[in-house]
């Protein structure tokens, strides 16, 4: 599809076992699902050092958070920058008990939820992103 790019970038960490290529196929598919298209998507993986910074410099949150996601989204168009802290995927997998591709991958979707529309501040809201994550999550090849 003409200008659609989907990157994925390493600032202060590493991940040892990751697909990008298979990650794509399934982020694609996902946002297609949606009756969307995919524009420019910039994954950042990254410290918890370094996206508290960028909450405090952008959003004014001294929190640390899994995700922080800038929209760039025009019309059905799917576009922005996802800053995902490793750090906080990893706490997350011993928290929720669950392997750490299956924490990240559950990251990945929820910032791409957020840019379809998808909101989580209410508990109705909550529980209905986490029912996406969930289905999308059962999209993804041999988790």
């Amino acid at each position: 599809m003409p200008n659609s790019a989907m990157h994925f970038h390493f600032e202060d960490v590493q991940l040892n076992s990751f697909n990008e290529a298979k990650t794509k196929a399934w982020i694609t598919r996902s946002i297609e699902t949606e009756k969307k298209r995919v524009g420019e998507l910039n994954y950042i993986f990254c410290s918890d050092q370094y996206l508290i910074k960028i909450n405090q410099d952008y959003l004014n949150h001294d929190t640390f958070t899994d995700i922080v996601t800038f929209n760039y989204v025009e019309n059905n168009v799917i576009s922005g920058d996802l800053f995902i802290s490793i750090d906080r995927v990893k706490e997350n997998s011993i928290e929720f008990k669950s392997s750490f591709s299956q924490e990240l991958n559950r990251v990945l979707i929820h910032g791409v939820l957020h840019l379809i529309g998808y909101n989580d501040k209410s508990t109705k809201e909550a529980q209905e992103i986490r029912a996406k994550e969930d289905f999308y999550l059962t999209l993804f090849p041999d988790l």
